[in-house]
């Protein structure tokens, strides 16, 4: 367990601007700094960091949170894993207290398999280096291919005996139990019998961006007619969509060279880095997706696709590419000769050479289809009409209408087809393409689950907007609190003394805001007024983000309308009394309303008389009640 030493001396070194520039990249506008959020796709900078509260937040997903919450969240760490990732950037030491035997058994699952990945990781390495079998077929092999012993302790290769319980009987010994290696993908459990899931293969230690192994990937060095490569199965660690190998290696170049080559196996990301080009990745088999698009996104918008000269196999990969053009990167392509992929050609020509080929014959992606189909479609012309078709299709992936227009150009130059043909085809195409967004949308919208909302009776609906104003108020009195709760009002009487005093006899309704009331309550009886960064720092993850979201703001005045035009526009807190004291009348006002609706429907449903009468008086009461405070709000009464 890390000390608490530890993790206050993290917190107070933390730099959250420091830490999230590491990630994307910020532009500062007004008091805070701007990128597009890492954590959905946009195109419009909608994620913000303010760097004097130690937040970040998006306007567009609606995460937030700290430095440390980021990285979380970024990397998909849990909270021990952020601190030990921060204190080595930061280089504070990592103190640790001692564990009793009860709580390493509580020791939650996903650091358990972090723990063993990494030990088998080791186990791995050492049969390469220090076996017999290791040494004369495994690293024999990675010699072979070029491998370098700096190339082979940068990746973390290994090899796996050809036994069926090598691992796992040391493994057992080290008191790492079934269960755990079965979970981590390294055990597999088949009627009565249990056995090495990797076993005379050599290994490729999958890591996470921060460096941490997840997955292994095993090649075989026999023709034995069991599959060449073998991959760790999904697990809580583990997701194959998600993850890019050679990321943690490459992602520092990718940012430095502002480009990011693909390839497709593990040999190819080596062999390049063997060439002196670090910033490469690999989908390692799998058909490209979107989460790992995103992925390389967060370093760079330029992905140069490398593909080995097979063309059948090239149509097809090329239908994959598609999505990175409709993430709105920018795709460029490189092919090999044929029989050649990255591996071996870069093994062929050499550092010098290689390079130097990569930069003559990369071309984007529409001009490298359109001559791909330009070349078939020449005699035949209904090939001709089907290139068109998969040539406008990709363009009309590109969300940019200035870059569909340039490549419209382009593909009407090489195919000889006139641009006004080609406009027609895309308009049909981006027509065809919003209708069916629009449909999901609607869809989505008025789904049978959401159909009983869409006929309730007009008192349902407006207690429905009576509930969500009250929650609004709420918002406003809690986000008041947090932000200003230490703000003298008069001589010794702070904000919240105020506060708490006038909501005194209001319940809060909802949840998160009632529960940071209570909060704040207890440990004002204890003696101690807390503040946005107590909430932040000790509170539930719900909590946390709810307070981020109150402590930010989207817009901010700008300098120049005081300093430039001399229009004075008054901040919040120089005009606190009034926004507070108007805040809680609202709050009062709505919860009154939101009483008088759920009185007319008890009203509505009375047995009899009596009850009816009963119900009548409350709602003469609280209308008297509602008018009042209408009156100095300066509110008009329409029902």
């Amino acid at each position: 367990m890390i000390s608490q030493a530890t993790i206050q001396a993290v917190k107070d070194r933390v730099d959250i601007e420091d830490v999230v520039s590491d990630y994307v990249s910020l532009k500062r506008k007004g008091q805070n700094l701007w990128a597009c959020c890492p954590f959905h796709d946009e195109k419009t900078p909608s994620f913000s960091v303010a760097p004097q509260k130690g937040i970040y937040k998006c306007f567009g997903c609606g995460k937030a949170g700290d430095a440390i919450s980021f990285v979380e969240e970024h990397d998909g760490l849990n909270y021990v894993e952020a601190i030990r990732y921060l204190a080595q950037k930061y280089g504070i030491e990592i103190i640790e207290d001692e564990q009793s035997d009860e709580q390493m058994l509580q020791q939650n699952e996903r650091d358990s398999l972090f723990i063993v990945l990494n030990y088998a990781k080791d186990y791995y390495k050492e049969i390469l280096k220090n076996h017999d079998d290791g040494r004369s077929i495994g690293l024999s092999y990675f010699k072979e291919r070029g491998f370098t012993d700096k190339t082979i302790d940068k990746f973390e290769l290994g090899y796996s005996l050809d036994e069926w319980n090598a691992f796992s009987e040391i493994a057992l010994k080290n008191a790492y139990s079934e269960d755990l290696l079965e979970k981590a993908g390294l055990l597999i459990k088949k009627d009565d019998k249990k056995y090495d899931r990797f076993r005379g293969r050599v290994i490729f230690p999958i890591h996470n961006v921060t460096g941490k192994v997840i997955a292994f990937g095993a090649r075989t060095l026999k023709k034995d007619g069991k599959p060449k490569y073998l991959n760790s199965p999904e697990t809580e660690v583990y997701h194959k969509s998600k993850i890019l190998y050679g990321l943690f290696q490459a992602k520092q170049a990718i940012r430095q060279m502002d480009n990011c080559y693909l390839v497709e196996g593990y040999t190819d990301v080596i062999s390049l880095h063997q060439s002196d080009i670090e910033n490469v990745v690999a989908s390692s088999g799998t058909s490209l997706t979107d989460d790992q698009i995103r992925l390389i996104n967060r370093w760079t918008e330029n992905i140069t696709v490398l593909f080995d000269g097979d063309t059948a196999g090239l149509k097809a990969a090329l239908r994959g590419v598609d999505m990175i053009l409709e993430a709105g990167l920018n795709v460029r392509i490189v092919v090999f000769p044929a029989g050649e992929d990255p591996d071996s050609y870069s093994r062929k020509l050499g550092t010098s050479e290689f390079k130097k080929y990569l930069k003559e014959n990369t071309r984007d992606l529409i001009t490298f289809k359109a001559g791909l189909f330009a070349e078939e479609a020449v005699k035949d012309p209904l090939k001709k009409a089907e290139s068109i078709k998969e040539i406008v299709g990709s363009i009309a992936k590109i969300p940019d209408p200035v870059k569909r227009a340039v490549y419209i150009k382009e593909t009407s130059s090489l195919l000889g087809i006139d641009e006004s043909v080609l406009l027609t085809e895309l308009n049909k195409l981006l027509i065809t393409g919003r209708r069916k967004k629009d449909k999901e949308k609607i869809k989505e919208s008025t789904g049978e689950d959401l159909l009983p909302e869409l006929i309730e009776e007009a008192t349902e609906v407006k207690t429905l907007d009576s509930e969500k104003m009250v929650t609004l108020q709420e918002r406003e009195s809690i986000r008041l609190l947090i932000n200003y709760g230490f703000n003298e009002i008069e001589e010794e009487y702070r904000l919240y003394d105020y506060l708490l005093q006038q909501l005194e006899d209001v319940e809060f309704s909802t949840p998160v805001y009632r529960e940071i009331l209570d909060i704040f309550k207890k440990k004002l009886t204890e003696g101690q007024v807390v503040d946005s960064q107590y909430f932040i720092s000790h509170c539930s993850s719900e909590i946390k983000k709810e307070v981020v979201d109150l402590m930010t703001e989207r817009h901010e005045v700008s300098p120049n309308w005081n300093d430039k035009f001399q229009i004075f526009v008054p901040h919040e807190h120089d005009i606190l009394e009034n926004v507070v004291f108007t805040n809680v009348l609202r709050l009062k006002f709505r919860v009154i309303q939101k009483l008088i609706m759920d009185n007319l429907k008890k009203m509505k449903g009375a047995a009899n008389e009596e009850d009816q009468d009963k119900h009548f008086k409350i709602h003469s009461e609280l209308k008297k009640s509602e008018m009042e405070l209408a009156k100095v709000l300066g509110i008009v009464i329409t029902r």
